[in-house]
């Protein structure tokens, strides 16, 4: 049996390997520099990041928009890290009350930042409270109930709202107002991830030349986090086949495997393409009819895979459903094995 004194030790030491081992799980830059892509956008934030410093202020309140797995978190991250101040990240649908993001907010020391991820669903009320939080850094509070009940006015120190969200047109007008940069993140240009996956092949130990890297580039749909995925897939891979260095014909293999094509298309993309043309002559079709015939649910096509099938102009929403655009149909034919 061991000595009791040593557990404590043995326990420390395990939640120090477990800590390495969760920072090895990903690379996440510290500073602007580190940030590859979004070259116009990181100039603009540095520019602010920097003003405040200055200033010794607080950073304005901000807003960023824009798809999924762009960046807009670790952008965030970046902020805090350069202003040497604490961020607290949650979700917008998890603050389901008032008290929530009074707890938040109270909890903040001057110049943190708290960034709301997909803000636009957060509830009336929680965004309520936010108004006054966010112009007089303070909160209104209600003590008792009925006739007892009484209105407190609580400060709160001065701090830095950071709002993501991939649907800005679904924020109201109040709380877009109210923030002082708006900015939009732009889908990446292949050679940018090209240059972020041979970053983290290097952070990971993975040895990928530049060829491969801008393989997996090209089927990343334009989104880091997606190459970021297929390049520990690919490495899971080459690992299991014993292959030492992936080149470009080892990421094809292992796309293939995974069901990927080099325009970045999974297999329920082809799915949802192959319906509308086999099934409906090439559309109109209503999205509800696509999802029952594919086995998904409408809004996942709708919010994940339909806008970058539109984006590759494969195909084209109109009044009566969703359509193949024609002039891509032959591409189709040529490309897709699914079809």
């Amino acid at each position: 049996m061991k000595d009791p004194q040593n557990l404590s030790m043995l326990f420390m030491q395990d939640s120090q390997d477990t800590s390495e081992f969760q920072e090895l799980q990903e690379f996440h830059p510290k500073k602007f520099s580190d940030y590859l892509g979004q070259k116009e956008l990181k100039e603009k934030l540095a520019l602010y990041t920097q003003a405040a410093l200055m200033r010794k202020e607080p950073l304005d309140h901000m807003l960023l928009f824009g798809p999924p797995g762009l960046g807009k978190t670790t952008l965030a991250q970046i902020m805090a890290h350069i202003m040497s101040v604490s961020i607290k990240i949650c979700n917008g649908p998890m603050l389901e009350r008032t008290g929530d993001i009074v707890a938040l907010l109270s909890s903040l020391e001057p110049k943190d930042i708290l960034f709301i991820d997909e803000i636009h669903r957060m509830r009336i009320c929680v965004e309520e409270v936010l108004y006054n939080a966010m112009e007089h850094f303070n909160i209104d509070i209600i003590i008792g109930q009925g006739a007892g009940a009484k209105s407190v006015n609580l400060p709160i120190s001065q701090f830095t709202l950071i709002g993501a969200t991939t649907k800005v047109g679904m924020i109201s007008a109040p709380l877009r107002s109210r923030f002082g940069i708006i900015e939009r993140l732009d889908f990446y240009l292949d050679s940018d991830l090209q240059e972020i996956i041979l970053q983290n092949a290097s952070f990971f130990k993975i040895n990928l030349d530049s060829q491969a890297a801008l393989k997996i580039a090209k089927a990343s749909r334009a989104t880091p986090r997606i190459a970021k995925k297929i390049l520990k897939r690919v490495r899971d891979f080459a690992q299991v086949k014993n292959i030492k260095n992936i080149d470009e014909e080892t990421v094809e293999q292992a796309l293939n495997f995974l069901s990927i094509d080099k325009y970045g298309l999974t297999h329920l993309d082809h799915e949802i393409l192959r319906v509308i043309i086999q099934s409906f002559n090439g559309g109109p079709v209503g999205l509800e009819t696509i999802a029952a015939i594919v086995g998904e649910d409408k809004d996942t096509i709708e919010d994940v895979y339909e806008p970058y099938l539109m984006r590759c102009g494969y195909i084209e929403r109109t009044p009566r459903g969703r359509q193949i655009n024609y002039k891509k149909l032959k591409e189709l034919e040529k490309h897709n094995k699914y079809i």
